[in-house]
């Protein structure tokens, strides 16, 4: 299985929306981190699809190696 790319060693905050379906990348490519833009086209990665359950911040993962994804775990302390 391939490592996905590191986008960077610290999480993202990001305010999301009840309701909504958002796509967090898992490559590591994207250039609209941590959601996808297609730039795991070609490899064998594929976007996490997750709706947000109430309207919040959260600490999505940008190591791309978190063991809750798409959740930050901590996992960025370790590489």
């Amino acid at each position: 299985m391939a490592e996905p790319t590191i986008a960077q060693k610290s999480p993202y905050a990001v305010n999301l929306e009840a309701g909504k379906d958002y796509w967090w990348c898992r490559c590591g490519r994207s250039k609209s981190q941590p959601f996808c833009d297609g730039s795991h086209k070609g490899s064998e990665f594929t976007p996490l699809k997750f709706t947000a359950t109430e309207s919040k911040t959260v600490h999505l993962c940008g190591c791309k190696h978190t063991g809750g994804q798409p959740f930050c775990d901590g996992t960025h302390k370790k590489l």
